[in-house]
């Protein structure tokens, strides 16, 4: 890039941070009406948040968990007990589907 082209996109880049930090930092006075409806909204965008961000976390405790039996040898299984297969058999002494 040309210079002239730089020195104007480092101005228009100050003027932009300077106008965003003036809009956040600045207290203004907001009259405003919140529905009840616009409540109920952001109550169900925070419970879906929550739902998102615990479906993550145990994905990945699932994945951190397999790693370690992976790698380490750790075996997270080994005092859960277990019952054995239910096996239908018919009178022939087959196995049902």
């Amino acid at each position: 890039m040309k210079k002239p082209v730089k020195n104007v996109l480092k101005k228009l880049g100050l003027v932009t941070a300077a106008g965003l930090y003036l809009t956040v930092t600045v207290p203004q006075n907001a009259l405003a009406y919140i529905d009840p409806s616009a409540t109920t909204y952001l109550i169900q965008a925070a419970a879906g948040i929550a739902i998102a961000v615990g479906s993550v976390a145990v994905i990945i405790w699932r994945r951190v968990k397999k790693n370690l039996k992976d790698k380490a040898g750790i075996d997270f299984d080994k005092n859960k007990e277990t019952e054995e297969d239910v096996v239908a058999v018919d009178q022939d002494g087959e196995k049902e589907a």
